[in-house]
């Protein structure tokens, strides 16, 4: 059996190109990219995803594996894939930011431990929150929805030289800036109902400046806090949800008119 250097090169194109592109999305993106998950099996997993993306993905482009024009492509494939992780990167960090703010309130902010989808500090309702989010996006499906944008993507930006348009960095830099308004929206329930309880607790000071407000506010307000939590905690899913839903859409449209 006898293969032509076309052949081979023609093989090695459908396996290599799309490879970098699924590793790159697996490397940012949440869950399988968390410090938690070992980079073996993270490199296993993305060699699987892609050789079940091949068949159904088009012709790649005949270019030699050792030449200029695969260094490009190398690079555009590694883009593309670490934008679709970083888009849905954005709103974990949007969750954990809303955590932290309401920790912040509660007086919570000094009690933290590792995150094990950042490998930092976070406070522990971030870890809470961040839990809940997870949980229900891998219950809902959200991971096969990003495949599923994944395999679309190769259709909107086929493997080629040519790069994503300006236009669609500034898109993803401006959602950046609404997704964390969103964490705030998620955290202004809580924002509110504290700084009523703090406004209260600096009319009971100047009423009665005998009064230690120190020994009775911090146990109040982190009491209250959580409550204000078991409240507020049925919205903080359909928040999440409604953030992954409009992700998922932002890269529809930063890849349709990205190349």
């Amino acid at each position: 059996m006898v293969f032509t250097a076309d052949q081979i090169t023609a093989f090695v194109g459908s396996l290599l190109w799309p490879l970098f592109r699924v590793a790159a999305l697996l490397m940012v993106a949440p869950v399988f990219g968390a410090k938690v998950v070992p980079t073996r099996i993270r490199l296993g997993l993305s060699v699987a995803v892609t050789m079940v993306l091949i068949p159904l993905l088009p012709a790649a482009p005949a270019v030699a594996v050792f030449s200029v024009n695969a260094l490009f492509i190398v690079a555009q494939q590694i883009l593309v894939g670490a934008m679709l992780g970083f888009a849905l990167q954005l709103v974990v960090s949007a969750v954990i930011t809303g955590g932290q703010i309401i920790a912040m309130q509660m007086g919570l902010g000094f009690s933290a431990m590792v995150d094990p989808q950042n490998g930092a500090q976070t406070p522990v309702v971030s870890q809470f929150y961040l839990i809940i989010v997870t949980l229900t996006y891998l219950a809902l499906g959200g991971h096969l929805v990003m495949f599923e944008v994944l395999l679309d993507s190769f259709n909107s930006v086929p493997v080629s030289t040519q790069g994503i348009h300006a236009d669609s960095f500034w898109k993803l830099a401006n959602w950046g800036g609404l997704v964390f308004s969103g964490a705030v929206g998620m955290a202004l329930p809580a924002i509110a109902s504290l700084l009523m309880v703090n406004i209260a607790f600096g009319v009971m000071t100047r009423a009665a400046p005998q009064l230690n407000i120190f020994a009775i506010g911090f146990p109040l307000t982190m009491m209250l806090g959580y409550m204000v939590v078991l409240v507020t905690l049925p919205g903080i899913v359909p928040h999440a949800n409604l953030m992954f839903n409009d992700t998922y859409h932002l890269i529809r449209d930063l890849f349709n008119g990205g190349h």
